[in-house]
């Protein structure tokens, strides 16, 4: 009898551990007060955008809304609208379009991952010229870099899961 516990002892055992565990302060993505954009000589700010196998690197500062990517005009880099609306993302989600003149160089891979690397680079610049939009940008996964890039291709298989066809004799 002595091992039984009654459920009037769990329930205040329960009660006694949870008052004594403090409950873990969340971190806060809040940006800090003074914090002033780090700024080159022409007055931008630069970041790095990644995806897939694409790089990005681009600078922002205020102005007009041009935008230049290897040295071309957006309409002329990306042909396709899908791509352009990846792109502009970041800032229709901070409601800063046409805000900012951007200048970006994009290498490696092909057209969609150098728009998910330009859309990454975009918004990392954007946060730190106005910290402020953290939040934002951060609730909508564009300052996550996205992992997800080609399996290699293993011996002994056509492709990276592919087997060759089966040839019973």
């Amino acid at each position: 009898m002595a091992d039984k516990v009654e459920l009037k002892d769990l329930k205040k055992a329960t009660t006694v551990v949870e008052q004594k565990v403090e409950k873990p302060t969340a971190k806060t993505d809040a940006p800090k007060v003074n914090e002033k954009p780090k700024l080159d000589e022409l007055g931008r700010v630069y970041a790095t955008g990644r995806r897939k196998d694409s790089i990005a690197r681009v600078w922002i500062k205020p102005g007009k809304g041009n935008f230049e990517i290897n040295g071309r005009k957006m309409e002329d880099y990306f042909g396709r609208p899908t791509l352009r609306m990846i792109v502009n993302q970041p800032f229709v989600v901070a409601s800063r379009a046409g805000g900012y003149d951007i200048f970006c160089t994009v290498v490696g891979g092909g057209l969609s991952g150098q728009a998910g690397a330009l859309r990454h680079g975009i918004s990392r610049a954007l946060t730190k010229f106005e910290p402020e939009l953290r939040p934002v940008l951060k609730s909508g996964g564009f300052l996550t870099r996205d992992s997800r890039t080609v399996e290699r291709k293993k011996y002994g298989r056509a492709k990276a899961r592919r087997s060759f066809q089966f040839s019973k004799r």
